[in-house]
């Protein structure tokens, strides 16, 4: 294990992937990244599932198969995207046991289009949980208003949960709470919640990108003394979110935190704050910016290949969160001055953020429907 890999783990942070796609199980690449220690979970999402299938050939003989059969384009996906999981959950297995459910869980995402539809969702989450059938899995579950009460459900139904597209403070306090709820639904049923695992997944590159575009409308009219501290709050909103975010985590899950600790004396685990979108958008800022800016312990990040590479060549493993936090407050309270409101930053991204997932699910039925046309053809 590299040094750096030594460091991170010796902090209590974990690094996911967040790409998945057959090839790399099959030649051995994932396997490879698994034991040198750099990967310790895997993430997926549509688009992910979408770059996979349309842009490989190792997914035509399935395809083919299912054209003959005459499954629809769904049916084909939801087939390909458990083969892949179930894969890498196995893959997973090994590291899932030996650290007792504290790392090797692949998340698999429910359908997108679901993501304001609280029963539909818990029925999804259930089929998926039952069609892959591995104690590792994560279910992905969007942090929408209706998105709340399924993460409840589910995880009263004793269902991993990876909770998705968090953007803001407020509703990163809700998805603790409907993760703390069903953990106490499931308890009070009389069923067990020690082995339950939950992720809160806060996205956040895409706060500066939305952030940094209000700051540069403000700067075109800014008047010489303002320009100097507009420019001073480029890139900083994501990290600053990131910070308070890990202080309401250790405030939900630390020791003094009464309803998490009637739950833990039950075995109960805390749902770790994972770091998503962490690849930089803006070239200006470093490529391990939102990496190295969010290490703390009980955390965990996913990353993208090309981010990882450059992590593991050259990112730091020192102790970044809990530090910084009058700074993180003061960030927040200058772009108020400013009419930039994080309340509304955070809506607006989530709403984004579930129609591009929902894009995403639609671009990837369609390249599938077209591959499976091309079969019927020949």
């Amino acid at each position: 294990m590299s040094e750096i890999l030594k460091q991170i783990k010796q902090v209590g942070q974990s690094l996911w992937y967040d790409n998945i796609e057959r090839k790399l199980l099959w030649d051995g690449s994932l396997a490879e990244m698994v034991e040198k220690g750099e990967i310790r979970g895997i993430t997926s999402n549509p688009s992910i599932f979408n770059n996979a299938i349309s842009q490989s050939s190792e997914y035509d003989q399935d395809i083919r198969v299912f054209t003959a059969q005459g499954l629809t384009r769904e049916e084909a996906y939801q087939s390909l995207a458990i083969q892949d999981i179930q894969a890498a959950a196995d893959l997973f297995g090994s590291l899932y046991q030996q650290t007792a459910g504290g790392d090797g869980y692949v998340s698999l995402e429910v359908d997108p289009t679901l993501a304001h539809q609280t029963e539909e969702t818990i029925s999804e989450a259930n089929k998926l949980w039952e069609l892959v059938d591995r104690p590792n899995l994560m279910v992905k579950i969007p942090a929408t208003r209706e998105g709340l009460p399924a993460i409840t459900g589910v995880i009263a139904a004793g269902i991993n949960v990876n909770v998705t597209l968090i953007f803001g403070l407020d509703r990163y306090q809700e998805v603790i709470q409907a993760y703390l709820a069903g953990l106490e639904k499931r308890a009070a049923a009389g069923k067990p919640i020690a082995g339950i695992a939950s992720v809160a997944s806060f996205f956040i590159s895409r706060i500066d990108t939305k952030v940094d575009n209000r700051l540069e409308r403000l700067l075109e009219v800014a008047s010489p003394e303002q320009s100097g501290e507009v420019k001073d709050l480029f890139g900083k909103a994501a990290l600053a979110s990131g910070k308070l975010a890990y202080e309401l985590y250790q405030q939900y899950f630390g020791e003094t935190a009464g309803r998490y600790q009637d739950l833990a004396a039950q075995g109960a685990k805390p749902q770790r704050a994972l770091w998503a979108s962490t690849s930089t958008k803006n070239p200006a800022y470093p490529d391990t910016y939102y990496i190295d800016g969010l290490i703390g312990p009980g955390t965990v990040n996913t990353v993208p290949p090309k981010t990882l590479q450059a992590y593991l060549d050259h990112g730091k493993a020192e102790l970044s969160l809990g530090q910084g936090l009058d700074e993180s407050r003061a960030v927040f309270g200058k772009l108020a001055d400013l009419g930039i409101d994080m309340r509304q930053v955070a809506d607006e991204l989530e709403r984004e953020g579930v129609q591009a997932f929902a894009d995403a699910y639609q671009a990837l039925l369609n390249s599938l429907e077209q591959r499976m046309n091309d079969f019927k053809d020949h």
